[in-house]
């Protein structure tokens, strides 16, 4: 057991959901330390039955501190995570910030549980796009080893925080009101619209989310050969992204083997029933920490050893939140059997 456990970003969306995993799931610690910025100092939060007053994130804030389990953004993350690593420190971060530094592992249990050994007092967590494809194909990966992904996201505004799904509801609520909307956290408004960019120009016409999808996936497959073709848009829906997936493996595999792996696989829930109109999707999925998996088929375009599917999980959760939880899980069993 870890003594004392920082969450950073406490009164975030995904600090709070960390703090609701952590007595969900009885994460063993013997003291909780909740840090945030200037303006939520002094709040209180209840966890386990325990009210905790939020303390400022500073410098000196890790004192004393074993384990830190940090959601916030990028800037923050690289100003103080290494002070929290100078107090002894083992710290998972949800930025992106450290995911793509050779020598930060980048988690998802389900997949490389393993890479946990080789941190250095930094672990990264994915982002919310790449985690729930990643538990997805794993299982065909390990059977049938991929070749390349084609992946289209179709991503909730609470990608973006609190406020984009503010913006979402302000939105909706002026188109029905016959306004006309404004936009400041997305691009565009947001209500009955998509927008086929999330993050900046980053190569190629590919924005800095789509490359995630690349990078991220190599990286915590442990296949550089991977080749990913990302397509990432934004659409009016508050919790849980989806996604359609094409993979092309090695070796051939039948809709039925697919959907066999998927069904046996950690952290994934199938739903595929076409006929009887089930599949996933995002208003099912929300609250819940699995990946969801459905509309299971042969690619009938003939190029290759080809599955297509359709991918939902909450982004808030298993995108973030739940997968950082359970990475704090990890190292708390290898001290434990350490």
């Amino acid at each position: 057991m870890h003594d004392t456990l920082a969450v950073v970003g406490a009164t975030g969306a995904v600090g709070r959901i960390v703090l609701q995993q952590l007595e969900t799931r009885d994460f063993p610690y013997k003291r909780l330390k909740l840090l945030a910025s200037e303006r939520s100092v002094g709040q209180e939060v209840t966890v386990k039955g325990e009210t905790i007053k939020i303390e400022l994130l500073a410098p000196g804030a890790f004192k004393d501190v074993d384990l830190v389990i940090a959601s916030t953004p990028d800037e923050v993350s690289a100003e103080f995570v290494p002070y929290a690593v100078e107090e002894g420190a083992v710290v998972v971060d949800e930025s992106a910030f450290w995911r793509m530094d050779p020598s930060v592992p980048l988690i998802v249990p389900e997949v490389n549980p393993e890479a946990i050994a080789d941190h250095k007092g930094i672990i990264a967590s994915p982002n919310c796009s790449t985690t729930q494809m990643v538990v997805a194909l794993a299982p065909l990966h390990k059977a049938c080893k991929i070749k390349r992904v084609v992946v289209s996201t179709y991503q909730a505004t609470s990608g973006a925080g609190l406020a984009g799904n503010v913006e979402l509801m302000t939105s909706t609520q002026k188109v029905l009101d016959g306004e006309t909307p404004a936009s400041k956290t997305f691009q565009y408004p947001i209500g009955f619209n998509l927008i086929p960019q999330i993050g900046s120009e980053k190569f190629e016409g590919y924005t800095s989310e789509e490359m995630k999808l690349v990078y991220e996936t190599r990286k915590i497959m442990g296949d550089d050969n991977i080749q990913v073709c990302p397509t990432a848009v934004r659409v009016p829906v508050t919790i849980g992204h989806s996604e359609s997936i094409l993979v092309e493996t090695e070796q051939p595999i039948s809709v039925e083997q697919a959907r066999e792996l998927f069904g046996a696989a950690p952290g994934i829930t199938v739903v595929d029933d076409l006929q009887g109109q089930r599949y996933p999707m995002p208003r099912d999925c929300d609250g819940k920490d699995d990946v969801f998996v459905g509309r299971i088929r042969r690619d009938i375009s003939g190029q290759g050893n080809g599955i297509a599917f359709w991918c939902v999980s909450d982004n808030l959760r298993k995108g973030a939140a739940t997968n950082a939880v359970q990475i704090a899980e990890l190292l708390q069993q290898s001290v434990a059997t350490a």
